[in-house]
């Protein structure tokens, strides 16, 4: 990772942890390169090209008649992406290149020295309990209102640093949370650090599978109360209502671009096992309309519903008025898209963003707000999130 730091504008290193995550995980890829492509190039396909790389929240502006008025921590970009001169596919003792490599290649890279690393990092929280749980509140007069079912609230955690390593603070948040959907994420001074458990949309020919996560409950101390745990949020009709809130809206956004009486359930309220908590996920699967574009798919569907709630349009105005941040890369998506097509993309959740030019960086934690969420399990919730981020960054909540 050093040696393609020093190389290359741009680098991507993927690992989904080989978890037993439906229709697969990431798999273990490695790409850089230092050609960043435009807009227009982003979403060309004409010229059959590897692309890497994000589409940040905000690009919902694009979309709908929205706006993104609160402050910003970071100046990213909506679109960011490159294509690769180098692709590399780790498989168990083998390492596959896509592209021809140069003469001495892996020499070069066995000469790199590592430097001494640093992942610590001043950190605060924008919101305390009390501001949180007026915020939640605020939220269900909403609901009482009609303006919305379900908002998926978020908060953020804001750090700056001296001499701050994105590469060592992605293998420590590996080591202590290791997830399926994880990436390191280059893009010339600006970084994404990201232990993501949630798929937002993978194509494979004709097919495509979104699969929304809504349900989170913490790992028990022992084997009894972890099943205990898991059970407890699979019988949450709370979680339940919300999972299925979210189901439905990706349902509704996927038949915009699949074959009629294509969408389809594959499994609802799944419990997955993952290091630090369960998550309730459930797989939408549909068969594509002939020629439908790659920025077709992602107009029909960005952003996710998980981290907007619904009805979609009116709900992110809501989360503008509400959030005091400009989610930016936040709850945006990444991913690769092939020379045939194919992607597979990530929500960008449990993800640290950061700028070594500024020297600072945040990340943003949230939860779905209902009629009968409690607001001070809501936070503890947002607390569980945030908790794995703090460790690698030796940072503490607000109280």
């Amino acid at each position: 990772m050093y040696w393609a730091n020093s190389n290359f504008d741009f680098f991507a290193y993927l690992d989904g942890n080989a978890s037993p995550y439906p229709s697969e995980p990431f798999q273990n890829l490695f790409f850089a390169g230092s050609q960043e492509l435009s807009e227009s190039e982003i979403w060309n396909e004409s010229r059959k090209q590897f692309k890497v790389g994000i589409i940040g929240y905000d690009y919902k502006n694009q979309l709908e008649k929205l706006k993104s008025e609160n402050p910003s921590y970071l100046g990213l970009p909506e679109l960011c992406f490159f294509t690769p001169s180098i692709c590399f596919q780790f498989e168990k003792d083998q390492v596959n290149s896509k592209y021809k490599l140069s003469e001495g290649f892996w020499k070069e890279i066995e000469t790199v020295e590592l430097p001494n690393s640093n992942t610590s990092c001043d950190v605060i929280s924008h919101l305390n309990k009390m501001e949180y749980i007026e915020k939640v509140h605020a939220i269900q007069e909403q609901i009482r209102e009609g303006e919305t079912y379900e908002l998926n609230f978020c908060q953020t955690f804001e750090g700056t640093f001296e001499n701050w390593d994105p590469i060592s603070s992605f293998f420590q948040l590996q080591e202590v949370s290791p997830m399926p959907f994880s990436v390191l994420f280059k893009a010339g001074s600006k970084w994404l650090v990201s232990a993501s458990p949630e798929r937002f949309l993978k194509k494979v020919g004709t097919k495509i599978i979104a699969q929304p996560i809504k349900g989170t409950i913490r790992r028990g101390k022992n084997e009894i109360e972890d099943q205990e745990n898991k059970q407890a949020l699979l019988e949450s009709e709370k979680e339940r209502a919300e999972n299925l809130m979210i189901t439905d809206l990706t349902r509704n956004d996927l038949s915009k671009i699949s074959k009629t009486g294509s969408v389809q359930v594959q499994e609802l309220f799944g419990i997955y096992e993952l290091p630090r908590v369960f998550q309730m996920i459930s797989t939408v699967q549909s068969t594509l309309k002939p020629d439908i574009s790659f920025k077709e798919i992602i107009d029909a569907t960005f952003p996710m519903g998980s981290m907007t709630g619904a009805p979609k349009i009116r709900t992110m105005e809501l989360i503008d008025e509400l959030e005091s941040f400009k989610r930016n890369w936040f709850s945006g998506a990444f991913g690769w898209i092939d020379e045939k097509g194919d992607f597979d993309f990530s929500v960008i959740i449990r993800s640290i963003l950061a700028d070594l030019a500024t020297k600072k960086l945040y990340f943003g934690v949230g939860s779905a707000i209902t009629s009968d969420a409690e607001a001070a399990l809501e936070y503890e919730e947002c607390l569980l999130k945030a908790q794995v981020l703090l460790e690698v960054l030796h940072g503490k909540p607000r109280k």
